[in-house]
């Protein structure tokens, strides 16, 4: 996110934070005072680096090696266009290919030097000066000037590409730590280091906590890193030797070194993800733990939706399904006073009823003698599956379906539910007592039983939809769209003609609750706004716009021998992406949508799959993707529109996993690379050691 989010480097001169340009030729001082910073808030953009001579001497090598592990900065990104002579020209990503030292800065719309920022000297004209530096080269229209950068084998450039080879090369590994060190020395350290690697990818895969309450040598709750890292030298004679033989400051364990090594892992694990992705499309899921998170990533003005947008006009923002269902709830409950307060009484009510064991088990037997008095009275009906066992659940706040579920629970479990509060009121302490009359008297009151079924009724309109959304695979778009009509007619249908049934529904008041005969209040106050409330907020939530979007994605599902297949409606799709598909590509597209459908319709091997991903593989692995390299488009563009199910919430959901009662305080940096291991834990495993050894070593400097 480096490329929304521009971070300032901290300094001690307030003074330059107001410069205009935030590139200096020269130390803060004359005397080259020490300037704080912090390498994680160090700009990725070179337009918007510091020079490395500003900088105390002593950090230079510090910083170069943050850089070099980083690599170069090559965004993917909607290159401007600046005209020269009248024809247009911008930065192409295919010069990367070629010249392994091309950056690339979207604050300046300028091409950069990787080595000569981080080893160039003042070389006056040779190479282009400061031009690849600290201006930044902008003359597309000649492509010739950045190879004549690199110039001969003397040149500026291949000399700081030589410090840059120096800086890395064998010495300054893990081979050979340090020059004096005997080969036993170097040996051992890579077996402590190498372990050291195996302990944390250990915790990280099955996101265990790392510290424990006391890591004193002889402490039976060292936590579970040093707990494991013994474990492994008590099974490997060659780490224990190590281990009891390595000084007590250079024993790897302290609690830096194992984030730095955690940062190891997570860095690679980001890169090979980068790597894989190249320059396809990618989607940015969002999540957020307060629920009106949403309407800050959509805003209009500064939301995360509109920054996006700046940066790529093809991008679309699509909100999570199933959590919108939520969202309109909570809306609801949010901005209806008596609404608000009516899932106040309902979240207390489970929280006083359901306090204890003794609570639950007596509201069962109340339940259970209710319904045996119903069956003996002829109320009820018996048969296999009715009058099963019922009890109250705590609504789930990231669950639309959960409310709907308590309510239909505390309607039939009423009687029951009042029993147990006059016996809270009559044998409870004194705070309990006050508790439980001050509920009996609000679930008794007709306002409540009114908004009891008014929301019964409503959440049960829009339950079959909620099933739909929390559907974990291949979830069918079209149904759902479908769905979303439907509880919006049934929603207006209810406003319109089921006012009547609803007061019949309701009755009159259960146990001598007094009827308040305010018709205009619940009505018009309560019935109308809250049902307009809700169409609105669908409306809202579920844009015309979005909808359209993803009814016209489903078209390209294989199921059924492509049975949704709509070839309009794909073009339609294409149209979303003007920037992918030019009026040209449109008309071209026509014609390879017919003949791409023949051809699926009669290839069997395309008949069994399952989802638009497994299509994407099946014509790559076949090659139909160069056939038809339109229609691949718009597989991929399809494919970066993440309808999110549970699997996906399931990524979100690791956050409880990583950050738990062991660990409730973590920073964002060390949080960050314990969720990126723990959820990409597929990617992570695929790096080797020697990889994130030498990552942890180029970090700075270490001695043993």
């Amino acid at each position: 996110m480096d490329k929304y989010l521009i971070k300032k480097p901290r300094t001690q001169d307030s003074s330059l934070a107001q410069d205009s340009s935030p590139v200096q030729d020269s130390p803060p001082s004359s005397k080259r005072s020490r300037v704080d910073f912090n390498l994680e808030d160090l700009p990725s953009d070179p337009g918007l680096r510091q020079k490395i001579s500003y900088y105390h001497p002593n950090n230079h090598d510090e910083i170069r090696r943050h850089y070099l592990g980083k690599d170069p900065c090559r965004p993917s990104h909607d290159y401007p266009v600046s005209y020269f002579s009248g024809k247009p020209c911008r930065f192409k990503v295919e010069w990367y290919e070629t010249r392994n030292w091309l950056e690339y800065s979207i604050a300046k719309d300028a091409a950069f030097c990787f080595y000569c920022y981080l080893f160039g000297k003042d070389v006056g004209k040779q190479g282009g000066g400061d031009t690849f530096v600290t201006k930044g080269f902008r003359l597309w229209n000649q492509l010739w000037k950045l190879d004549s950068h690199v110039g001969g084998v003397n040149s500026a450039h291949n000399q700081a590409v030589k410090k840059s080879e120096d800086l890395q090369k064998e010495k300054q590994h893990i081979q050979s730590v340090l020059v004096k060190q005997s080969n036993q020395d170097k040996a051992e350290y890579r077996i402590q280091l190498n372990a050291i690697v195996d302990c944390v990818r250990f915790l990280l895969f099955r996101g265990l906590a790392f510290r424990g309450h006391d890591e004193s040598q002889g402490s039976s709750d060292k936590g579970n890193f040093l707990e494991f890292l013994q474990f492994l030298g008590d099974h490997n004679e060659s780490i224990n030797e190590v281990m009891q033989n390595t000084w007590k400051n250079s024993k790897l364990t302290h609690h830096d070194i194992q984030k730095d090594m955690v940062n190891a892992i997570a860095h690679e694990t980001s890169k090979a993800i980068i790597e894989d992705l190249g320059n396809g499309f990618f989607s940015i899921l969002v999540d957020e733990s307060r629920y009106d998170g949403a309407s800050n990533m959509q805003g209009d003005i500064n939301g995360l939706k509109t920054l996006i947008l700046k940066e790529n006009k093809s991008a679309f923002y699509v909100h999570c399904f199933a959590h919108q269902l939520q969202l309109t709830l909570v809306a609801v409950a949010k901005n209806h006073i008596n609404i608000a307060d009516f899932f106040y009484v309902v979240s207390n009510l489970v929280t006083v009823v359901g306090g204890s064991c003794k609570r639950r088990d007596a509201l069962r037997d109340a339940q259970f003698a209710k319904i045996k008095e119903d069956l003996e009275n002829g109320v009820r009906r018996s048969g296999q599956g009715l009058n099963q066992e019922t009890n109250l659940k705590r609504p789930g706040d990231t669950r639309w379906g959960s409310y709907y579920g308590t309510i239909l629970n505390l309607i039939l479990m009423f009687s029951a539910v009042a029993d147990i509060l006059e016996i809270i009121e009559e044998d409870g302490i004194s705070d309990q007592k006050v508790e439980a009359r001050s509920i009996m008297r609000s679930i008794l009151s007709f306002e409540f039983i009114f908004t009891l079924h008014l929301m019964k009724n409503i959440l049960g309109i829009t339950n079959e939809l909620s099933i739909a959304l929390q559907k974990k695979k291949n979830q069918d778009i079209v149904n759902a769209m479908d769905l979303i009509k439907v509880s919006k007619q049934r929603l207006q249908v209810m406003r319109d003609d089921e006012w009547t049934s609803l007061l019949t529904e309701v009755g009159r008041p259960r146990r001598n609750t007094q009827q308040n005969t305010n018709l205009h209040h619940y009505r018009v106050e309560l019935f109308y706004t809250v049902i307009d409330m809700q169409l609105q907020e669908l409306n809202n939530r579920f844009s015309e716009m979005n909808t359209d979007l993803l009814i016209c994605m489903a078209c390209l599902n294989q199921s059924n021998s492509f049975v949704a297949f709509d070839k309009e409606k794909l073009i339609h799709l294409a149209k979303f992406y003007p920037y992918d598909f030019p009026g040209t590509d449109i008309l071209a597209l026509d014609s390879q949508l017919q003949n791409f459908i023949f051809d699926m319709r009669n290839n069997d091997l395309f008949l069994e799959l399952q989802g638009v991903s497994e299509l994407a593989e099946k014509l790559v692995n076949m090659r139909k993707h160069e056939t038809y390299p339109l229609v691949y488009l718009l597989v991929k563009l399809a494919l970066t529109l993440p309808v999110a199910t549970a699997t996906v919430e399931r990524s979100f959901s690791a956050m409880k996993y990583i950050k738990n009662e062991l660990r409730n305080r973590m920073g964002d940096q060390w949080m960050n690379d314990c969720l990126v291991v723990y959820i990409e834990k597929d990617i992570a495993c695929s790096i080797d050691n020697e990889t994130i050894m030498q990552r942890f070593q180029k970090m700075k400097n270490r001695r043993r």
